[in-house]
């Protein structure tokens, strides 16, 4: 197996992209690892494009519905490392399967699969957004038991947790009324967990190497990252409150009003919204009653963040904005 690492990550201009990237190119124990990296972009004039070309990596222009194009495109670059992450559009599912199809053509070695915890344990007809992932998971594994084709010869997928950066939607809410409103139910629980985590677990399986492709310590392996800390609600505003040094109330709401608030307030795409919809009703279920951090410590040695350490972080978009008190006249 040649030395070299060519990486490609996808959907460069979103967030998951972008800190992978830039983890593998400004980290020098990632960076000394890898040969070149090139993004596949969307919109390559975004900020985010701009700023990994400056760091040094190669942006592509994305153009789904090409697949040819696509296919000369990873072959141009000498991908032989492809990072494969749902981009947030409506169509996600069938750029994958486009890009799936490329990386094959296109004799793609190594395949990372960021996809979503929780998954297996929706329903199709209650939680599509949520199951659309588990077939994203069976067409790059189900390459595993063709022995002519060089895309499954190296394969890890990442069952992403749902990402703590989702609850800076409700900021308006936290800074206004010192509250954090979600609709999961008052009992059951949910460990969310650091974006920047899940970028930094896969930076670690793309750089990595071995005999066969990636280090056979992340080849073949189904890695499920959560957070370290199960959290109800109320549990959810404590770390909050905790870390901001101010009360922070959780508020149960009804589906409907979640609605509404994603419509008003969040500018991601409208699949997005249903993903974060289906995955609260995953929690009313009870469906997410655990945390898996096994394979965070195992690939990266460390712990991961904790909730105190997160909120912190985030403590200027989220602490409550004093009132001003005017004299009388």
């Amino acid at each position: 197996m040649s030395d070299t690492r060519n990486v490609c990550i996808t959907a460069v201009d979103g967030q998951t992209g972008f800190l992978i990237a830039e983890l593998l190119l400004k980290e020098e124990r990632f960076k000394k690892q890898i040969t070149s990296l090139s993004g596949l972009s969307l919109d390559p004039t975004s900020a985010k494009a701009k700023e990994l070309e400056s760091l040094g990596a190669v942006i592509v222009p994305h153009n789904p519905g090409r697949e040819r194009e696509m296919v000369n495109a990873l072959k141009k670059i000498g991908c032989d490392t492809i990072c494969l992450i749902p981009p947030a559009k409506e169509d996600k599912f069938d750029i994958c399967i486009e890009l799936t199809n490329a990386a094959k053509k296109a004799g793609v070695q190594n395949v990372l699969l960021i996809s979503a915890a929780g998954c297996d344990y929706a329903e199709r007809d209650k939680q599509p957004r949520l199951r659309e992932f588990i077939d994203l998971e069976a067409l790059v594994l189900a390459e595993k038991g063709n022995a002519d084709v060089a895309l499954g010869h190296s394969p890890c997928v990442i069952r992403a947790g749902f990402y703590a950066e989702n609850i800076l939607l409700y900021a308006q809410q936290a800074q206004s009324e010192g509250v954090l409103p979600l609709p999961i139910g008052e009992n059951h629980k949910f460990a969310p967990v650091a974006l920047g985590d899940i970028a930094h677990v896969a930076a670690h399986v793309l750089s990595g190497k071995g005999p066969h492709g990636f280090d056979d310590k992340h080849r073949g392996q189904m890695m499920v990252i959560t957070g370290p800390m199960l959290c109800a609600g109320k549990e959810l505003a404590e770390s909050a409150s905790k870390a901001l040094g101010q009360t922070m109330e959780f508020e149960n709401i009804s589906e409907r009003e979640a609605k509404r608030i994603l419509k008003n307030q969040a500018t991601i795409d409208d699949s997005e919204k249903e993903y974060l919809l289906e995955y609260y009703s995953l929690v009313r279920e009870g469906k997410t009653n655990y945390i898996a951090t096994t394979a965070f410590h195992d690939v990266t040695g460390e712990h991961p963040t904790e909730p105190d350490e997160f909120f912190r972080l985030y403590a200027g978009e989220l602490r409550p904005k004093k009132k001003v008190k005017h004299n009388g006249a």
